[in-house]
């Protein structure tokens, strides 16, 4: 098989070509789990990746020097045999991230709750109602610890962490926990509704009866709600004049146009009661924000993404090509206006985008969503645009 595309500039045409080649023909002989082997110089045989992830790497990085027999992918060894050096997954740290829930480090990069040691709970581990956790200190049930109140942040982990720890059914290798997390995310990349979510849970509790499946959409959001990044409901003016929030959280209606903030037109005995009775009213029009500092927080918290975020500059390709935003005139400008923000890596560099759309694709309807989204663009483009 011709390999003589693989010296040719990776951004001709040719050796894109030559990269689709070698691709078919990994997949076809040394997959796994629609998963390879990352021949590029940055992962070197080492780390498992889908084949789109493969593609990005090789062209942006290349493939690792030497690498014209194509041994870890399926070809054969001189001898004429099939190669045998990658017969299956190797037992490292990311082929853990990939294939298993990896729930406690998630909990823990969530809450920054790191123990000395970075040590993992034993398996006969009990977590104590006792615990000093606002000390952040882990104890076996029995153990003496100072009386003190936990802090909300605390109590939230140590609540999920129980849930964690308990099994789905009897003998089963996920948690509780784990099996709401990615139902719910499979709802939310198909536009579930929250009816229809509801009757699929009926649906599975009916079917297995003994596995500890919440009861409803709201019981599961009330469950992983704790796991945070959650968002703030704002009333609005219904012309946009203004937002109830801050020192006018209370007002009955706009300072500015006078429209009233609800609904209904009745709105007594709104301060009685303040959190009852708007509970009770319907406003126009709603804000739904999502905080955007705790959002930051969680990006450098986490130990998966937080290298991430200084990819832009620890390792990025500078070859003087268009890939990445930080490659870009503006982003170089940028850095040349402001040396003191732009020598710092971990500084966050954000992309904001804006455009209105109907949410239930229906075009007779006038109800519409505005949503203001933020890019971060530290991260890698295969990542930040996800």
């Amino acid at each position: 098989m011709d390999r003589s595309w693989m010296k040719l500039s990776r951004v001709s045409n040719a050796y894109k070509n030559g990269v689709q080649t070698f691709l078919n023909f990994a997949f076809q002989n040394a997959s796994q789990e629609n998963m390879i082997l990352c021949p590029c110089k940055k992962y070197g045989n080492i780390y498992w990746h889908f084949r789109e992830v493969v593609y990005e790497h090789l062209i942006v990085d290349g493939f690792i020097r030497g690498y014209k027999k194509w041994i870890f992918h399926g070809e054969c060894t001189p001898s004429g045999t099939s190669s045998t050096i990658n017969p299956t997954y190797p037992d490292t740290d990311y082929h853990q991230y990939v294939r298993q829930d990896d729930m406690e480090d998630m909990l823990r990069d969530a809450f920054n709750m790191r123990s000395h040691g970075e040590q993992s709970f034993p398996p006969d581990f009990i977590i104590s109602e006792d615990c000093n956790i606002g000390g952040n200190v882990f104890c076996e049930t029995g153990t003496s610890v100072p009386n003190e109140e936990p802090n909300e942040e605390a109590a939230k982990f140590y609540k999920l962490l129980n849930e964690m720890n308990e099994e789905l059914y009897e003998g089963s290798k996920y948690s509780k926990l784990s099996f709401c997390i990615r139902l719910f995310h499979l709802k939310c990349l198909g536009g579930w509704t929250g009816n229809s979510f509801t009757m699929l849970l009926e649906f599975l509790r009916e079917m297995f009866p003994f596995a500890k499946i919440p009861q409803s959409c709201q019981d599961m959001k009330r469950l992983i709600k704790d796991l945070g990044l959650g968002y703030d409901k704002i009333h609005s003016c219904p012309n946009d004049c203004m937002l109830y929030w801050g020192d006018q959280k209370n007002q009955q209606s706009c300072h500015v146009c006078g429209k009233s903030r609800w609904m209904n037109s009745n709105t007594e005995d709104v301060n009685t009661d303040e959190d009852g009775a708007q509970l009770r009213k319907k406003p126009v029009k709603v804000l739904q924000y999502f905080p955007l500092i705790p959002r930051l927080q969680r990006l450098f918290m986490s130990s998966k993404t937080a290298e991430s975020m200084t990819w832009h500059n620890d390792q990025r390709t500078d070859d003087g090509l268009l890939r990445h935003p930080a490659d870009s005139l503006a982003w170089k400008s940028f850095d040349s206006k402001f040396p003191s923000f732009g020598s710092d890596p971990r500084n966050v560099r954000l992309g904001l985008a804006v455009d209105g759309f109907n949410p239930f694709k229906i075009m007779s309807t006038s109800y519409s969503t505005w949503p203001v989204v933020l890019v971060p663009y530290n991260l890698p483009p295969w990542i930040c645009m996800k």
